[in-house]
């Protein structure tokens, strides 16, 4: 009898929340972070976590118990999922090992993913921002974690014949953030989302009309419309390295170009070979 009764009691409860919802009774912090729904998704996303990709994490260990840290990973597979495995990654392993409430991160998104109808509020609602480096350094200030991708679009674009070879990590504005507010790097590599979508070929043409950086053409989209939206099962690996402490460099430092190319290039030098290391880990990519 307790069973059905804890049931029915879980769906008032969910009935309830959404009717809150439909009044406009819920809270969100100041960029738009909704506990409730980052709870609600929370089944849907252990389903990918554990049946579809069945990931892998380790290392989450690596992250601070409290403060602030910059969490940089590549970047791959056309739709950014690999920032919202990592987001579970990190909610599920913390409580194995840490007493402390669960962190949720925060990860810096293209502008155009906002533009989207109904993915922009999800995106926000599970902790994306705006990617700037205004809006990164705030979140730092406010000791959060934060993910940045410095691959960019150039990462979740790449050509399947392209795929687990790092892009260049821009002009290295992210270890410019990490002196600035002096918070430690901690470099993530993912394997697994390059298989989601292959990449085939891009739409360039209708890209810039709709405004998107790429529309790609994978083996399954356009070709079956909708189904060629779902991503393929590949296994994930997603490996949190340890951090690098910059604070002995000091804020100034950020003004010294070519330390923060260095120290760039180094955290990308390290993210390939962990990508590398955790391919042979991994054997099969979808077995």
């Amino acid at each position: 009898m307790i069973g059905p009764l804890r049931a029915v009691a879980s769906g008032a409860g969910a009935a309830g929340a959404v009717l809150r919802r439909l009044r406009g009774d819920y809270e969100e912090d100041e960029w738009g972070f909704d506990p409730e729904y980052a709870r609600a998704v929370q089944p849907g996303l252990d389903f990918l976590y554990d049946r579809w990709w069945r990931v892998t994490a380790t290392g989450v260990e690596n992250l601070p118990a409290g403060g602030r840290a910059l969490i940089v990973a590549n970047h791959a597979g056309v739709v950014p999922w690999d920032a919202t495995m990592m987001t579970r990654a990190i909610q599920r392993e913390w409580a194995h090992g840490h007493a402390e409430p669960v962190r949720h991160p925060r990860f810096l998104v293209l502008n155009w993913a906002f533009e989207l109808p109904y993915a922009s509020m999800a995106i926000r609602r599970f902790g994306g921002v705006p990617a700037s480096p205004y809006n990164a350094l705030r979140l730092l200030e406010q000791d959060h974690l934060v993910m940045v991708f410095p691959e960019g679009a150039k990462g979740t674009g790449k050509a399947w014949s392209e795929r687990y070879r790092l892009e260049r990590f821009g002009r290295g504005g992210f270890v410019e953030l990490a002196l600035r507010s002096g918070s430690p790097i901690v470099p993530c590599a993912v394997v697994g989302s390059e298989e989601i979508y292959p990449k085939i070929a891009d739409m360039s043409g209708l890209a810039k009309i709709v405004g998107a950086p790429y529309l790609p053409i994978t083996p399954t989209f356009p070709l079956l419309g909708l189904f060629g939206a779902i991503p393929l099962p590949s296994r994930w690996r997603i490996e949190f390295c340890e951090p690098l402490d910059l604070s002995a460099y000091g804020p100034d430092a950020a003004e010294d170009r070519a330390l923060v190319l260095e120290l760039s290039e180094e955290v990308r030098r390290l993210i390939q070979a962990k990508v590398h290391e955790n391919l042979i880990k991994r054997k099969g990519a979808f077995i």
